[in-house]
C-alpha cells in the first residue's frame, strides 16, 4: 500500500468507517505477504514507497536490456504516480529503455534514467564537487535527489586547491536544507565546507587520485575522520546513496518549513 492509502485507511478507523480488525488485516497482509511483484528473475519490492517514502530504485549494471525494460515497466504500473529511477545504466540498457519508454529523462554523465516526471520539489539540496573528475558522481547525486522530489543546485570545481572558489559561494550554502559534498584525492572539501556552514552535510569520496589515493580509500578515511561536526559519509563513488539521503533530509525540512 502507498503511504497515502495507509493514511486514508487509518482516517477511516478514526472516523468509525472501518474496524480496527479489518484495518489490521489489510495492513498485515500487505506488509508481510503482499508488496512483491515476482518477475521470475527479480522480486520487486512494491511496498517500499509506503515504508520509506521512496520507491525501489533499479541498479542498471549487470542487468540485460530486456530485464531492465521488464523491471521498469512493472514498477511504473505499480507506482504510476511517481517516476522510476534507474542508476548506472549501460549504453545497451539506455538504448532499450529509450525505445520502450519514449520521452524518458536521461543524464549520460550521471548514467541515470528517469521514466516519468519528477515530483514537485519540496526542499532544497546543493551538490558540491571538488573537481571536474568528480563530476560523474556529483551528477548521479544531483539526478537522484531531483528525481526524489527536491530542488537541486550544483556547484562544480570548488575544491580546496583554490579555496577562494568555495568562499565565493559560501553565503549561498545556507539557503539549502542539505549538502552533498563530493571529492577525491585527499578528500578535504567536506571538512572545509563543514567548518563554514551548519547545514547537514553528506560527504562522498570518489575513486579519483594518484597511487596513494587507493581508489578512494584515502578520501574515505579523511572524511570519516573529519574534525568538522555534522559530516556523515557515504560509500566510495556512491552518489546515489548520498543523493537519496540528502533528498530525505530536505523533504522533511521543506515540509516543516
Amino acid at each position: 500500500m502507498e503511504r497515502k492509502e495507509v493514511r486514508a485507511l487509518l482516517e477511516h478507523v478514526v472516523e468509525g468507517r472501518e474496524t480496527v480488525e479489518t484495518a489490521l488485516s489489510m495492513l498485515t497482509a500487505n506488509t508481510l505477504w503482499g508488496g512483491v511483484h515476482d518477475l521470475g528473475f527479480a522480486r520487486l519490492d512494491t511496498d517500499r514507497a509506503a515504508r520509506t517514502g521512496d520507491a525501489e530504485v533499479v541498479y542498471g549494471a549487470g542487468k540485460t536490456p530486456e530485464q531492465l525494460v521488464a523491471i521498469v515497466r512493472a514498477l511504473k504500473i505499480t507506482h504510476d504516480d511517481r517516476p522510476v529511477l534507474v542508476t548506472r545504466v549501460t549504453a545497451e540498457g539506455l538504448e532499450a529503455l529509450s525505445a520502450a519508454f519514449p520521452g524518458l529523462t536521461n543524464n549520460e554523465r550521471a548514467a541515470c534514467v528517469m521514466v516519468g516526471e519528477a515530483p514537485a520539489a519540496v526542499g532544497r539540496v546543493a551538490v558540491l564537487s571538488a573537481g571536474t573528475s568528480d563530476g560523474s558522481v556529483a551528477a548521479e547525486a544531483a539526478f537522484v535527489a531531483r528525481a526524489s522530489g527536491v530542488a537541486v543546485t550544483q556547484y562544480e570545481d570548488v575544491g580546496v586547491a583554490g579555496i577562494h572558489r568555495l568562499l565565493q559561494i559560501k553565503t549561498e550554502l545556507d539557503d539549502h536544507d542539505c549538502l552533498v559534498v563530493v571529492a577525491g584525492m585527499e578528500g578535504a572539501l567536506p571538512s572545509v565546507v563543514g567548518g563554514l556552514t551548519g547545514v547537514p552535510l553528506v560527504a562522498v569520496p570518489t575513486s579519483v587520485g594518484y597511487g596513494t589515493a587507493f581508489q578512494g580509500l584515502t578520501a574515505l578515511f579523511a572524511m570519516l575522520n573529519s574534525c568538522a561536526p555534522g559530516v556523515v559519509v557515504s560509500n566510495i563513488d556512491n552518489g546515489f546513496g548520498a543523493g537519496l539521503f540528502a533528498a530525505r533530509v530536505a523533504r522533511r525540512a521543506g515540509r516543516n518549513r
